[in-house]
């Protein structure tokens, strides 16, 4: 199925040391009425995360390249593994992903919450967040730690043979093709044979645009990726009443495209040359800033079709955020296992970000706006833009990156 997507998987592999003999809406906007919903203790500090992350991850991308991931995904992941995790090791992680606050237990209850918030599939969008624990054959996690990640995180477990390395990779990859719509096939490689648990995050996300665009409008044209690099688009048109907000002290402008459902994509577009400033300065409170101004405008807006695919290695950007002994031999996961010490070898992210015209096949019903007279505001994203996907119900940023260049697979 052709149509909007974004999805990705994320594995934390899991080593043992000693296998062998010798051993949307922006946070703090406004509260629902019964108190704040269980998982929106989570939104605030999985925001700040991702800020972080995007940083981290933005200064290590090449130039022109497009840096694309779900925050949630990869909070979600963590969170996990922070569930098998204790002492030292337990608190980086806590203290990396804004939990110092809550408790374990609270924030297993918060993600249990937010699954089944964000579980109510509509017939017009898919969201799908999930896990999976994939576990050698013969090695016996704690019992309560596969409880929590069943009960909590929604997790598939299931044995793997990481003997046969390949037929391994083959069987994890086969869980995400199925989990992704087949949109990510080749997750996994490489796996050691000397693994003893992969946990793997997945997020999958199909929406139907509320205002499609109409493909007759849609045409060539060209896409600065940067001064000197130009690339050719296949650019969508629309005329419509949209959430429009120009910050001038902040140099950028922001459009807000909802989709059918509780999801919206945010555009943000730094003014001529001004990106690596935005870059410096955004945080969540920008994002909440800009939302709370946004107002209904007439907009002849031309957004790019792209289909991107980004990948990160995220053992470096953790390690720098603070989580390092999870990845070291005095790694305490000793909430996994009493018998065996086990670190985590690698952790990996891909994400996929598709949008077109509709977002599904046929969208068979035309809406006719009435605009007012006034002159419409251009918004032409033909250079590099930000762009976050938020779920609102659960105050989630559900996937966030700059596109730089929509060609590039």
């Amino acid at each position: 199925m052709r149509g909007i997507f974004a999805s990705c998987a994320l594995s934390a592999l899991l080593l043992a040391a000693a296998w062998a003999d010798h051993h949307h809406h922006p946070p703090g906007s406004e509260h629902s009425h019964e108190g704040e919903l269980s998982c929106h203790k989570l939104s605030s500090p999985n925001a700040d995360f991702a800020f972080a992350l995007y940083k981290h991850l933005s200064t290590n991308a090449a130039a022109g390249k497009n840096v694309f991931f779900s925050p949630l995904g990869i909070s979600t992941a963590l969170s996990m593994l922070s569930t098998g995790a204790s002492g030292e090791t337990h608190r980086q992680l806590f203290s990396s992903l804004g939990y110092s606050a809550h408790t374990q237990a609270q924030v297993n209850e918060a993600y249990e919450h937010l699954f089944h918030m964000m579980g109510h599939s509509q017939e017009s969008q898919i969201l799908d967040v999930g896990n999976g624990v994939a576990v050698r054959s013969g090695f016996s996690p704690l019992e309560k730690f596969l409880k929590d990640v069943k009960h909590y995180y929604s997790a598939d477990v299931f044995n793997v043979d990481f003997t046969k390395p390949a037929e391994a990779a083959a069987q994890i990859n086969t869980f995400i093709a199925s989990k992704t719509q087949d949109k990510i096939k080749e997750m996994v490689k490489d796996l050691d044979a000397e693994m003893a648990m992969v946990l793997i995050n997945y997020v999958y996300f199909r929406g139907q645009w509320e205002k499609p665009f109409d493909g007759n409008q849609t045409h060539k044209a060209d896409f600065n990726v940067d001064e000197t690099t130009k690339v050719q688009v296949d650019m969508m048109k629309r005329n419509g009443r949209y959430q429009f907000y120009q910050d001038a002290d902040n140099h950028t402008t922001v459009v807000m495209l909802p989709y059918k459902g509780n999801t919206s994509m945010m555009i943000v577009l730094p003014d001529e040359g001004k990106m690596k400033e935005v870059e410096g300065y955004i945080n969540k409170d920008y994002i909440k800033h800009w939302h709370d101004s946004l107002f209904r405008s007439s907009v002849d807006l031309f957004l790019p079709k792209f289909s991107i695919s980004a990948e990160a290695a995220l053992d470096s950007p953790l390690k720098e955020m603070g989580i390092t002994d999870a990845f070291a031999n005095n790694a305490d996961f000793s909430g996994m296992s009493d018998e065996i010490k086990l670190k985590v070898s690698k952790v990996s992210h891909q994400a996929v970000l598709s949008v077109d015209e509709t977002g599904t096949e046929a969208a068979a019903v035309t809406t006719i706006e009435v605009m007012p007279m006034s002159m419409p505001e251009t918004i032409k994203l033909d250079r590099p833009f930000m762009v976050f996907i938020l779920e609102h119900s659960t105050r989630s940023i559900v996937f966030m990156g700059k596109i730089s260049n929509p060609a590039a697979e």
